[in-house]
């Protein structure tokens, strides 16, 4: 499992590009009533929450690599990385639901009018949290040093532990 989760730092950044250029496109198909931009909105959606599933797979493998470490006696920010899980996972299955939801309506022929607009509102919903979920990651790098070789430095010689 320890190669999950180390492509969690190259898989992560699909889903965060897939979900924001499906909230552009969402906008743009629905405001300018292109079904071009609203279908491609729809299979980006698709791809963005199958980047989504791996990202929280590998992220879920890093987060058991880190409990394993600070039980080994690591400084481990395991609090910072819950709240990061947590966050990408109900960012995930947000936009699942939100996935699952349009195609029923695109497939019942009802994805039109106001559920269109109503659908951008929940698009931008989704990209608070992908906001927050990419703000928690990036903090867990910059301020704490998952990742990074001078974290790797640290766990070789753990002198301290710590459970935040």
């Amino acid at each position: 499992m320890e190669s999950l989760s180390q492509l969690h730092p190259q898989v992560v950044h699909f889903p965060i590009v897939l979900f924001l250029l499906y909230v552009l496109l969402e906008i743009i198909g629905t405001v300018f009533k292109k079904d071009f931009f609203s279908n491609a909105a729809h299979l980006i959606l698709f791809l963005g929450v199958l980047g989504a599933f791996a990202a929280v797979l590998t992220g879920n493998s890093a987060e058991d690599a880190a409990r394993l470490l600070s039980k080994a006696g690591a400084s481990i920010p395991l609090k910072a990385i819950g709240e990061h899980s947590d966050y990408a996972t109900f960012m995930m299955w947000f936009f699942t639901g939100l996935l699952v939801l349009r195609t029923y309506l695109v497939l019942k022929k009802k994805f039109t009018g106001t559920i269109k607009y109503f659908f951008i509102i929940l698009s931008i919903v989704g990209a608070f949290f992908v906001y927050r979920t990419g703000y928690l990651g990036g903090r867990l790098v910059y301020k704490y040093g998952i990742g990074t070789d001078l974290k790797k430095m640290e766990i070789k010689n753990p002198q301290t532990k710590s459970g935040e």
